[in-house]
């Protein structure tokens, strides 16, 4: 699933020139690294964003580089417009070969975004055409007439919109075009396209320290917080889960000539009678697999390597527990406990359990003191008490970003 993320550079930070001396905001430095630069590394380490396109300003290439030195090589960049619109739309159009699923727009002065808001977007944008991030307004507000008469405002249901903001591509890509093709250029956000087409747009809870940088002020601000590391990206909110996996395979007769046993947990054990089954029919690693997923609200084992797949045939279970531990790391979580349980009358396991242990240790770089293999019998009951086949179950605990803590989706239409 490609999600491709537009930052947009083309302004001229007129506002913030008295600290730049007249260099455009985004390429004045803060804390020994540009302000672009700042806000472009948590999309550049970001797993599920696979390109960047930088919009700037034309004449402005050489400031980009000076900006971002090697750290270029790693983004697209392409010229902007007059407007933010027709910036925008220019990051856009740089995108169309790529055909992205998901498209994050991004101001480049909001150098305080952290993964946890990029992750609630994109998370949203699994149910939602058009996303992006607002917090409720708190102060009071007052309008001012021409002639001096002060209105206080009525904040209730009034939101302060951030960035970035996430779309379907294809939505937003033919909002612009329809945009431009009407004459319509003073958009000053995206979602506000969505909105002159009657679409609907979906509110997640922004972060209050992702501040728009925008006068002389703000920049000391922000270079004093980059220095004492106060506003650095934060570490996220993380949520503790636990998942279960069973898997079990039947016992069949051996091929004449070959060594015969069974795989569990990654070892290999003599026995009379191999276990049936298209893959390898490991089912301890089977259930810890499961387990993982169950914990990611991932699917399971059977959505990920469907059984009768050439592919699959034979194939050693270690494969499918990397898999599961990989999509933690993709998750920016880590597995903190496996325990597996085996359960058969025969082969017996104790001898071999310390070996399954570090197997699942190779497989998944989980720390040997928080890896458990049991073993147990169901007292002849059952199948596996007739020594019919081999059942296994499993538990997975893992550390993940609370992307859904306190998330309250609003609706605008």
């Amino acid at each position: 699933m490609c999600t491709n993320a537009i930052i947009v550079s083309a302004g001229h930070g007129i506002r913030a020139c008295a600290h730049t001396d007249e260099i455009p905001k985004q390429f004045s430095f803060l804390a020994g690294k540009s302000l672009i630069s700042h806000t472009l590394r948590p999309f550049l380490n970001h797993k599920k964003i696979k390109n960047i396109i930088v919009v700037i300003a034309p004449g402005q290439h050489s400031l980009l580089l000076q900006a971002l030195g090697n750290e270029i090589n790693r983004i697209v960049f392409v010229y902007g417009g007059a407007t933010r619109q027709e910036s925008v739309a220019a990051g856009l159009d740089a995108c169309n070969s790529q055909s992205p699923r998901y498209v994050l727009v991004h101001d480049a002065a909001r150098p305080f975004v952290t993964p946890l808001l990029i992750d609630r977007v994109i998370a949203a944008l699994s149910s939602y055409e058009a996303v992006f991030p607002a917090i409720p307004v708190t102060d009071t507000l007052k309008k001012i007439s021409n002639g001096g008469k002060m209105k206080t405002i009525d904040r209730e249901g009034l939101f302060s919109a951030q960035t970035p903001q996430g779309f379907h591509y294809p939505v937003i890509h033919e909002a612009h075009i329809q945009a431009k093709s009407t004459g319509k250029n003073n958009f000053t956000d995206d979602a506000a396209l969505i909105e002159w087409k009657g679409g609907k747009v979906h509110i997640v809870p922004g972060d209050a320290d992702n501040v728009k940088l925008t006068t002389n002020i703000d920049m000391l601000w922000a270079e004093k917080a980059l220095k004492a590391e106060k506003a650095l990206p934060l570490q996220p909110v993380m949520e503790t889960r636990t998942g279960h996996g069973f898997d079990a395979h039947a016992f069949i007769s051996p091929n004449t000539g070959n060594e015969t046993g069974v795989t569990l947990c990654g070892i290999f054990i003599p026995h009379c009678f191999p276990l049936e089954g298209y893959s390898d029919a490991d089912v301890g690693l089977h259930a810890l697999s499961d387990a993982i997923f169950g914990a990611l609200c991932d699917g399971d084992i059977g959505q990920h390597f469907p059984p009768g797949e050439p592919a699959w045939k034979n194939k050693d279970s270690a494969f499918f527990l990397q898999y599961a531990s990989n999509s933690v790391l993709n998750r920016d979580g880590k597995i903190i406990h496996l325990d597996v349980t085996l359960i058969c009358q025969k082969p017996k396991i104790q001898t071999h359990r310390d070996k399954m242990r570090e197997r699942i240790v190779q497989i998944t770089s989980v720390p040997l003191s928080s890896v458990s293999v049991k073993a147990t019998t169901t007292e002849r009951m059952g199948f596996t008490g007739r020594c019919e086949g081999i059942a296994a179950m499993a538990t997975a605990t893992l550390r993940l970003p609370a992307v859904s803590i306190g998330e309250n989706v609003h609706e605008a239409t």
